[in-house]
């Protein structure tokens, strides 16, 4: 059973990972470094006038979370301290640390006991516990129930040491504590434990947070910073815990890569060393602490990279948080460079954001490399600079202001009050760029494909690739999975037309899990998209700030800035050919080689022969990753003999095993796949981990059906591998887009899918962390589609001459289900015409069984009740209907007169139509016959002006979906019209 302070785990369809927020951050510091309590005041202001951008709970008194961050007040603490009851003199400013802990009543004094012991054995002494005084009387009945025991601690060092030794003594103190003190039904919990500043926060609103708090209202308390955070838990629940500032930043925004970064983070724990810790280092991990929500995990590795990782915060940020360098031609080649060996050590922690961040010292803002959060800064003449995430919300004479502005995408504001300055963008980062050679770094150690190429000249040019010219009569084909359909709809339009073919019909197929012809592993994932407080970005107008170029290989130690970072594999895209791929498979090239992991079976084994395999295999990659740079995962040894475990399944396994050995940062995962045809295919693969892709099978198909005479001629190898790979790293780039995530490396091993029907035993195996509501088919069912796969490649009969066409696409006699099939079409049709109603009948029993063969919600069924309840009890029919809503569709996909009918049926009976993303004639809109409540939004505007807004009750806005002309979502350009 949860305590109190606990929010819900994970149940049914609810999964706290998939946590989103929206918030007002903003801070005010004398840049002099001058201490008042008038910037507490001021800070208080700022805080209440962004309440609008906070949430509150259904009592209407319990906020979603307010907090502000100060800088120690000492003069205030050193009074508390001097009474009787503590009778503690203080040590100087910045010679002692402090720090608010959310505890409960029933075990605080053994936690604080654990706590005093720890402290010791680090080297600090506990000067005192305080019972931190609060006001609840104005706080909501949903935060008191969860309210903490608030007790504050003071500690100093045991010995005289530096500052930046301080800083170091108390980041493992805290890091230590926060791993070994909390137990089951124990609550501890750190806001902060800083020698500068201090953190007050709670599941308050922002007129809530200085009341409950007395001692911000005290005029004793000065500070000379005070960042403050107002949080709109979208569809969080919101917490004591969860409230910001956290220990370094205050965060509006989401890091929609957080599954990658964390898991990255885990997995560098193999290669981190530092001199100062040693062994002792080990005792910090996991790096980022279990149940933490994106902030909270962003605070935990710039914390890390602070205290242990021998950066500046400004530095930490960057790289964290990078520019979008790749593409900005502007950019001076110093920063460039920087940039690309920050690039080597960490992936961007990428996503919509403003984070807020302070040490005590400096205080600044940055925003995500597409400005897709809003930032209003100035500064007066006073020398006070007020940063805020929207503007108005603090009164200042125009007079005194002598500097304003906004920040820029990518960009960073930073206040450093110990050299009293405002430090501009450029200035801070030309000189972070210059603190190391890092161009030469670069020019030393970083490996191109250019440069293995051409040390391994024997093996061939992109353009020789070796296949057997038997084009669809291939055995493989079947092995694999393809068919006709997906070769002539999906795979030729790719080699002819550098771009994936276009549909705009929806997909009416059955559910993986639903269908009975053993589909690919790959479709039981669907792609997840930007959504609540989180913008798609458009691959095509903000392609600037994306980028599918990524390093490769080992990484080497992040908390020791050197020239062995960049020695990695940098790869411009992640689609390789068939001969780069026997490059690396054969390469030495400066101390680099490469492993073959085989993933294929013994037939004879039968379908008992997966699971072991999975298991050796990882394995054997676990003791190939000591001596080797490069494992390939391939199932090229595929044929009569040996029966190929799909390649998703094996690099996931390989992948998270890795992971929990701390060995994955020393290799890169190359896939060598005959499954790999299509975007997506390539799309889930590089989410779950693969460096880089080569999609062998495709390639020689399409070798060989150009040597047939189907794809041109006078195409060359090398003309059709970069067509393909065009394609792919356009389909990719719109994948990466619909998510809001602007690079590959960002996005590989992010996860960002939802898988739908895989069991438990698939996904703790292999793709752990990544949601199953309904759990579904096991590895011993996989294991038997793969045998029956190769079964039907090469049990030779008259039927395994032809490559079989499961109708995915197309409605097939004997094939795959379809939800719209010819028998129920012509049913309908009988019935509107002739006005049949037993055909109608016949239209809706073919139409129910479908959905049922098709779809999830097919499969419900109304529960009854033993006792029929009184119609008195019962709404009224005409109240019912009122809920009653069409799908959304557009006139140009249904026609203008069915669009206008639906409208006019609904309105008939008091129920809603929907426009879809068409738009609306102008002449229904004052026709209340003819009006569709609901109005859509979507990527291509179509017919949206004020006075379609204005006429509807109702409406829709789509963000990452929806047509675009000649683009997607999808909409071919030849079905624009002019209406």
């Amino acid at each position: 059973m949860a305590e109190p302070w606990q929010g819900p785990s994970k149940q049914g369809l609810y999964d706290p990972s998939f946590e989103k927020e929206a918030c007002g951050v903003g801070f005010i510091v004398a840049i002099d470094g001058h201490r008042s309590h008038k910037i507490v005041q001021d800070a208080q202001r700022l805080a209440i006038s962004m309440n609008h951008r906070g949430a509150c709970a259904c009592d209407n008194d319990t906020g979603d979370g307010a907090g502000v961050l100060t800088a120690i007040p000492h003069d205030y603490y050193a009074a508390i301290l001097r009474r009787e009851e503590f009778n503690v003199q203080l040590p100087p400013f910045g010679r002692y640390g402090t720090g608010i802990f959310y505890l409960d009543k029933l075990h605080h004094q053994e936690s604080e006991a654990k706590f005093t012991a720890l402290a010791k054995e680090v080297g600090i002494n506990v000067l005192a516990w305080r019972t931190l005084p609060t006001d609840n009387s104005n706080i909501g009945q949903v935060a008191k129930n969860a309210e903490p025991f608030m007790r504050q601690v003071f500690i100093a060092p045991i010995k005289e040491i530096s500052d930046a030794e301080i800083d170091t003594q108390f980041f493992v103190l805290r890091k230590r504590a926060t791993h070994s003190i909390p137990s089951p039904g124990r609550r501890f919990y750190i806001c902060s434990l800083s020698r500068l500043v201090v953190v007050y926060k709670g599941q308050l609103t922002s007129d809530q947070l200085w009341t409950y708090f007395p001692d911000l209202l005290d005029p004793l308390y000065n500070t000379y910073l005070a960042l403050v955070h107002t949080r709109f838990s979208t569809n969080t629940f919101p917490s004591w815990e969860r409230a910001h500032p956290l220990r370094m930043i205050a965060h509006n925004g989401e890091i929609n890569t957080l599954r990658g970064n964390v898991n990255f983070m885990k997995a560098r724990e193999g290669v981190m060393k530092n001199s100062e810790f040693g062994k002792s280092l080990q005792l910090l991990y996991p790096v980022v602490e279990p149940n933490l929500s994106d902030s909270g995990s962003a605070d935990c590795v710039l914390e890390f990279l602070v205290h242990a990782g021998k950066r500046s915060l400004p530095e930490a940020v960057m790289t964290m948080v990078p520019e979008a360098w790749h593409n900005d031609i502007t950019m001076s080649n110093e920063k460039r460079d920087y940039y690309q060996w920050a690039a080597c050590i960490m992936e961007p922690w990428d996503g919509p954001a403003l984070i807020s961040f302070t040490d005590g010292r400096f205080i600044g803002a940055i925003l995500d490399r597409n400005g897709l959060r809003p930032s209003r800064f100035y500064v007066t003449d006073d020398n006070i600079l007020i940063m805020a995430s929207e503007v108005g919300v603090y009164n200042v004479d125009p007079a005194k202001v002598t500097l304003k502005s906004r920040l820029k995408p990518g960009r960073m504001l930073l206040v450093d009050t110990k050299e009293q300055s405002v430090i501009q963008d450029i200035q801070l980062k030309k000189e972070i760029a210059q603190s190391r050679p890092h161009s030469l770094w670069l020019k030393e150690q970083m490996i191109t494909m250019d440069e293995l190429r051409a040390a391994h000249s024997e093996v061939g040019h992109p353009k020789t690739i070796k296949y057997q010219a038997s084009g669809l009569a291939d055995q493989r084909l079947p092995l694999f999975g393809y068919s006709t359909e997906a070769i002539h709809l999906l795979l030729l339009p790719m080699i002819n037309d550098k771009k994936e073919a276009l549909g705009s019909m929806g997909n009416d197929e059955p559910l993986s899990c639903l269908s009975s012809f053993a589909p690919l592993l790959y479709t039981y994932f669907k792609q997840l998209f930007a959504q609540v407080t989180n913008p798609p970005i458009d691959p095509f107008r903000e392609k600037v700030v994306m980028s599918l170029q990524c390093p490769i290989g080992p990484e080497a130690n992040i908390l020791q800035p050197d020239a062995k970072q960049v020695h990695r594999l940098w790869l411009k895209q992640p689609v390789i050919s068939i001969a780069d791929l026997e490059v690396l498979k054969l390469t030495n090239h400066r101390g680099w080689s490469a492993h073959v992991l085989d993933t294929t079976f013994p037939v004879a084994e039968g379908i008992a022969g997966l699971l072991p395999k999975l298991q050796a295999i990882c394995d054997e990659a676990e003791a190939a990753s000591k001596e080797n740079q490069i494992l390939v995962i391939s199932d090229r040894m595929a044929g009569p003999e040996r029966v190929p475990i799909s390649s998703l399944l094996v690099l996931g396994a390989v992948h998270h095993s890795l992971i929990e050995t701390r060995s994955r940062m020393k290799v890169a995962l190359v896939v060598e796949s005959g499954e790999v045809r299509e975007v997506h295919h390539i799309c889930v693969l590089l989410g779950y981990g693969a460096d880089a892709i080569c999609p062998y099978l495709a390639l020689e198909l399409a070798s060989s059906l150009r040597d047939q005479g189907i794809i041109d001629c006078n195409y060359t190898d090398e003309m059709i591998f970069n067509n393909y790979s065009q394609a792919m790293q356009t389909g990719i780039s719109k994948v990466m887009a619909k998510m809001g995530i602007s690079t590959l490396q960002s996005y590989k091993g992010a996860q960002i899918f939802e898988a739908v029907g895989l069991g438990d035993d698939v996904i703790d195996k292999c793709f752990r962390g990544t949601p199953s509501r309904l759990g579904g088919v096991t590895l011993e069912l996989l294991a038997t589609e793969a045998v029956e796969r190769h079964n039907n490649a090469y049990k030779f009969s008259p039927d395994t001459l032809v490559l079989r066409d499961a109708g995915n696409y197309y409605w097939r006699a004997g094939g795959e289900k379809h939800i719209n099939d010819p028998g129920s079409i012509a049913a309908l049709q009988e019935s509107a015409l002739t006005k049949n109603k037993s055909a109608y009948d016949k239209f809706r029993e073919a139409t129910m069984e479908s959905v049922k063969n098709c779809m999830l919600r097919g499969r419900l069924e109304l529960r009854t009740l033993d006792q029929a309840l009184p119609l008195s009890e019962i709404e009224s029919a005409s109240n019912i209907v009122k809920r009653f809503a069409t799908g959304a569709m557009s006139f140009g996909s249904i026609s203008l007169e069915a669009h206008q009918t639906l409208a006019i049926a609904m309105n008939k009976f008091g129920g809603k139509s929907n426009t879809g993303e068409g738009g609306e004639d102008a002449e229904r809109y004052l026709d209340a016959e003819k009006r569709s409540s609901i109005k859509q939004v979507a990527s291509g505007r179509f017919g949206v002006t004020s006075s379609y807004l204005a006429h509807s009750d109702d409406l829709q806005i789509k963000m990452a979906q929806g047509a675009k002309p000649g683009e997607g979502g999808e909409l071919p350009g030849y079905k624009v019209s002019p209406d």
